[in-house]
């Protein structure tokens, strides 16, 4: 069982920056991938970035250069440094895990436990 706890989220004015938190907890295993993603009203949810135990990434093309995805030395949190964000970034974030495996790549895969969610709100 992993247990996911985002924070960090909150409102900002375009071209403004936030960093989202998920704290992770439980049995999550040597290999495993950790995941942001994002739902926006009468959109899809779509992948935001992802990133292997072992550290490579994978974003999504339209937050390339702006979005870092990241964990702590200890490896109980992930991070997502938002910045030059955009009023189409608006959307309620969601971490998600996926537990005992080692993938080529942590992208399009399913994932199994979730977090609650956190809101961001950007402006114009």
């Amino acid at each position: 069982q992993v247990r996911l706890a985002e924070s960090g989220g909150g409102s900002v004015q375009a071209g403004g920056s936030l960093r989202l938190s998920c704290a992770v907890s439980g049995s999550i295993g040597a290999g495993y991938c950790l995941g942001w993603f994002r739902l926006a009203p009468g959109k899809e949810r779509e992948g935001v970035a992802t990133i292997r135990v072992d550290g490579p990434t994978n974003y999504a093309d339209s937050v390339k250069g702006r979005f870092t995805i990241s964990q702590d030395n200890a490896k109980t949190t992930l991070f997502l440094q938002m910045n030059s964000l955009k009023p189409e970034d608006t959307a309620m974030y969601y971490c998600a895990a996926e537990p005992g495996v080692w993938p080529k790549t942590c992208a399009n895969r399913a994932y199994t436990y979730w977090g609650q969610g956190s809101q961001v709100t950007v402006s114009s």
